[in-house]
């Protein structure tokens, strides 16, 4: 068997054909990247509209009609401004000619240096691993709502109708110990432009039962210009927390910044248009993609249903009927969120790969790759140090999503502390490293207002995320359907 470099993406020795080294490998010495404006917005689209979107209609149900649109909107632009300083962080210290950085933690070390490098990673990775953790959770509560559609479909709407979640965890974790074979980002388009146009359909499905509820008009829904109500849908607290919850949702299915740099580091090199502008062409399409769907489903959601928006309409059984339709939608969700899994967890993976390999770099076991005649598919190379760390960390992830079944609530709170940093402030101390801004400079001001009043939402979401934790740890009772 034919035995080669487990970093051999990464020598300017391998992958040449006959003898022109330039014809197949980029300025650094990597394989030439083949990633476009279009798989980045697939990558992006992919990590950003996930099945949240379809809760969309809870979160403007706590602001109402005027909170909820502006909410939306506002993060938008917080999101797409900031990621486009981040898009010029790809090389430093020139974003056309500099050299490149592979991840968000070299992009933070070649500008800021010193602790912020760690604190970085610490906020990147935990993030990275909460929502994959999540990301189990809510794909099992998606097949789960499968069978109980069927179910209240043959037996009426009030059966009972309770199945567990964890069988489904165990199937999501299985196939995820295959796809976490595929090596890399670079390697990952297709299943994002799978995952894409899963997410659209689910999405759509979701709008369009939306707009068929609201145009038959069979109920009296209940809609304000500030949300719920306080005395009639809910207490004073219950308002307070909700809305705070529902500010911190709202901010936090926006962000991607944990990923872009990894994104980016797939986009192809050209003369004309190099890579911060095709990972801003990419971001501007990914953000107005995003919220477009966002300010659909919301605000059509909340037309629907009213204050009384359930968390997701679609698992938590805001429709019945077409039972099929609602099967089908929920099926694109768990496809949707296994390509979505991985691009979450690539970085995760090539952080620790790469950082073994330094560590180790005369360790056989880490380094080399074994060829493999896959029928149908042709060589696989097989390196078993990544099929063991990577099999382990979705057996890992899978344990944690079957244990603590509520673990929603503290990927809440991993968002919430990740936010801020990922999303705002080191984007912006970057760009201001970068520019050599003049402190105290109009623009340096204004950027550092963004950064506060941003720092102060992640503080309320996150202590809306620790009184929902709570209230969870309160009602959980082991071994009980949990939706």
């Amino acid at each position: 068997m034919k035995k080669k470099s487990y970093l051999q993406d990464q020598s300017p020795f391998n992958n040449y054909e006959n003898g022109d080294v330039n014809k197949n490998l980029d300025d650094d010495g990597r394989v030439k990247r083949t990633g476009t404006w279009v798989t980045a917005s697939a990558h992006i689209i992919t990590a950003v509209i996930g099945s949240g979107v379809l809760s969309l209609a809870w979160a403007v149900a706590q602001l109402g009609w005027v909170g909820g649109p502006a909410a939306l909107v506002v993060f938008s632009f917080i999101t797409y401004f900031t990621s486009t300083l981040l898009a010029d962080a790809y090389r430093a210290p020139d974003p056309v000619n500099g050299q490149r950085n592979y991840t968000y933690m070299d992009a933070v070390r070649a500008y800021l240096g010193g602790r912020k490098v760690q604190l970085c990673g610490l906020a990147q990775y935990m993030n990275l691993t909460g929502i994959t953790i999540g990301y189990t959770i809510t794909s099992s509560i998606s097949m789960v709502a499968v069978k109980r559609s069927n179910c209240f479909h043959k037996h009426g709407h009030h059966a009972k109708c309770e199945t567990s979640n964890y069988p489904f965890m165990v199937i999501f974790g299985c196939i995820q110990i295959v796809l976490s074979q595929i090596p890399n980002f670079a390697k990952l388009s297709w299943l994002s432009i799978i995952a894409s146009v899963m997410s659209f359909a689910y999405s759509f499905i979701g709008l369009g039962l939306s707009i068929a509820k609201v145009a038959g008009g069979e109920e009296d829904v209940r809609t304000t210009l500030t949300g719920v109500v306080v005395g009639v849908d809910v207490s004073g607290s219950e308002k307070v927390w909700r809305t705070l919850q529902a500010i911190g949702d709202i901010a936090f299915a926006y962000s991607f910044s944990n990923v872009l740099i990894e994104i980016q580091d797939t986009i192809k090199w050209s003369p004309v248009v190099p890579e911060n502008k095709s990972m801003k062409r990419a971001t501007a399409i990914g953000v107005s993609t995003t919220t477009i769907f966002y300010v659909l489903c919301g605000l059509v959601g909340y037309a629907a249903f009213g204050n009384d928006a359930p968390g997701n309409f679609l698992t938590g059984f805001g429709f019945y009927e077409p039972f099929w339709l609602i099967d089908f939608a929920n099926i694109c969700i768990a496809i949707h969120l296994l390509g979505a899994y991985q691009v979450f967890a690539q970085p995760l993976f090539g952080f620790v790969e790469g950082w073994c390999s330094r560590r180790w770099p005369g360790n056989r076991f880490i380094t080399s790759e074994q060829a493999v005649r896959v029928p149908f598919y042709g060589v696989y190379y097989i390196n078993l140090f990544r099929l063991v760390w990577r099999t382990t960390y979705v057996i890992v992830t899978a344990l944690v999503a079957m244990l603590f079944p509520f673990f929603n609530n503290f990927l809440g709170l991993i968002g919430a502390g990740s936010f801020w940093p990922l999303v705002v402030y080191f984007p912006i101390e970057i760009h201001i490293a970068q520019t050599k801004m003049a402190k105290y400079s109009f623009k340096w001001m204004w950027l550092k207002i963004l950064t506060w009043a941003c720092l102060i939402v992640s503080l309320i979401a996150a202590a809306a995320s620790i009184q929902g934790l709570i209230q969870s740890l309160q009602a959980y009772k082991p071994f009980q359907l949990q939706d």
